[in-house]
Parts: C-alpha cells; structure tokens; sequence
C-alpha cells in the first residue's frame, strides 16, 4: 500500500548518507513540497527537524512544540537544510504541522531560497 503524502505532514525519514554539514540518519522532516508533486512524484521535498534547540538562532528556523507533533522533545525546522528525497527513504508517519506553524515554515523557506527579496 502506498502512503499519501501532503505537504505539512511530519514524516521519520532516513537522511544517511551525508557529506559534510548535512543533517543525517532516520530523524523528522517536514514535507514542503506541494501536493501535485507530492501526488505523482517518486520523490519529495524535505526540510530536515532538529531536537537540538540550542542551535544559532536564524531566520530559516522556526521552533515546533514535542506535545503539538508526537516528538520526543521541542525541536527545529531548519529551511536551511532542504533537500529532495525518494519516497522509499520516509518512514512512519508522525504527525501534521498546523496552519500557524506552516505560514512560519512559508516565510522561513522564502528567506532560505531568497523569494524574500523585495518582498518588505
């Protein structure tokens, strides 16, 4: 059976392998890819989530709540850290990012890929 993936679900993935800064190993990862793509594609595109809320504070990160997403702690979207994956690498399916949390997502990604420009 084929798993439905629409954008804003938090997925279990594996990230390995990896080369250098790149986030890795099986950890959550938002799909931000849209739903067309998502529908008919092999593939999806990722950002990649952090328990590690001490990292530097920056415009592409945006702070999710463990009680709001069945994670084991608070945690980080990093839009810095997107990527596509097949599908074949998503693993179990662990929740989905409400509209408040998603807009965030929205204008942290804007800023990573630079669609922000001019935009003020």
């Amino acid at each position: 059976m084929t798993t439905i993936v629409k954008r804003g679900d938090i997925f279990y993935a594996d990230l390995s392998p990896v080369v250098g800064s790149e986030q890795g190993g099986i950890r959550p990862v938002i799909i931000i890819q849209n739903d067309v793509g998502n529908k008919y594609s092999p593939t999806v595109i990722v950002a990649a989530i952090t328990s590690q809320i001490n990292k530097a504070k920056l415009p592409t990160h945006v702070e999710i709540s463990s009680e709001d997403y069945g994670l084991n702690k608070d945690s980080v979207v990093l839009l810095e850290q997107i990527r596509t994956l097949d599908k074949k690498r998503l693993k179990e399916k662990i929740g989905h990012m409400s509209n408040s949390d998603m807009k965030k997502v929205d204008a942290a990604l804007l800023i990573s890929i630079g669609l922000n420009i001019g935009l003020k």
